[in-house]
């Protein structure tokens, strides 16, 4: 299980610039009242906490899947696909 935080924190700082190009721009508008800066929990920031939280507590080593693929590789039957792997590193990279 892979758990990306980096389109999170990408959003965070999107939402960040967008709010102090919003203030710069009514400070530069006389007669107008200050804004002040809000912050909003939406429920996909609830949800990716849970998760968060969900990877946190879950066990480092999932024995029954170490156990299985022991058995697969001791017996020989643990089969590896090459264009499988080449395509997934691909993908990673992009």
């Amino acid at each position: 299980m892979r758990i990306d935080l980096f389109n999170t924190a990408a959003n965070q700082i999107t939402n960040e610039q967008s709010s102090q190009q919003v203030s710069a721009q009514n400070a530069a508008k006389p007669g107008q009242p200050d804004v002040e800066d809000t912050a909003t929990l939406t429920s996909d920031s609830v949800s990716i906490a849970s998760l968060v939280g969900t990877a946190l507590s879950s066990p480092e080593v999932r024995q029954d899947k170490v156990d299985s693929l022991r058995l697969s590789v001791s017996s020989g039957q643990y089969d590896i696909d090459p264009e499988k792997i080449a395509a997934s590193i691909v993908d990673e990279q992009a």
